[in-house]
């Protein structure tokens, strides 16, 4: 304890609270994420049922198609609940339009009847926020609940996990 106030009783003094050095060092470490068998950048939050993705590059067909493989082996394991993928990391968008729909509908197909999950499609850059939101509508009535957002916080609402855990700033663990 600090030094007491001056005028309160002994008594007084020795129940008085004293703030942290720096009340703003949320010195709490983040949820422990892990690296998970998948595309590069791919992280579990186990304590939060979420996996989080952060494709770098070029999002083209050829990614896309990478992104189906990886989801539809991991919808045959064990589905996550929620997902999140951070488009903020793509230094272009060349996938044509059609292949989005191609896309779109083989993961209703391949996910029918299986437990509802939660995707969120976090992109700052119009252009991957547009594709986010023709994937969100292309899943309308599907098991895929999936949303675009153009704000973090707004889609860790929506998924119910802390927002910080979706900056992905955190040190993942090797995988198991």
């Amino acid at each position: 304890m600090k030094e007491s106030a001056p005028g309160l009783g002994a008594d007084a003094r020795s129940q008085i609270a004293v703030m942290p050095d720096n009340p703003t060092d949320n010195s709490e470490p983040l949820p422990a994420s892990r690296i998970i068998p998948g595309p590069a950048h791919l992280r579990q939050y186990p304590a939060h049922d979420l996996v989080a993705w952060q494709p770098q590059g070029v999002m083209d067909d050829q990614l896309l198609d990478e992104i189906a493989e990886w989801l539809c082996s991991i919808d045959k394991a064990s589905p996550p609940s929620k997902r999140f993928v951070d488009l903020s990391r793509l230094t272009m968008v060349a996938v044509r339009t059609s292949h989005v729909f191609e896309f779109a509908r083989k993961r209703a197909e391949q996910f029918a009847g299986v437990t509802p999950v939660k995707s969120a499609l976090f992109s700052e850059d119009w252009v991957g926020f547009g594709i986010a939101r023709m994937y969100e509508d292309l899943m309308r009535g599907t098991p895929i609940d999936a949303r675009a957002f153009r704000d973090r916080v707004t889609a860790a609402i929506w998924l119910n996990v802390p927002a910080e855990i979706l900056n992905l700033e955190d040190k993942p663990a090797p995988p198991l």
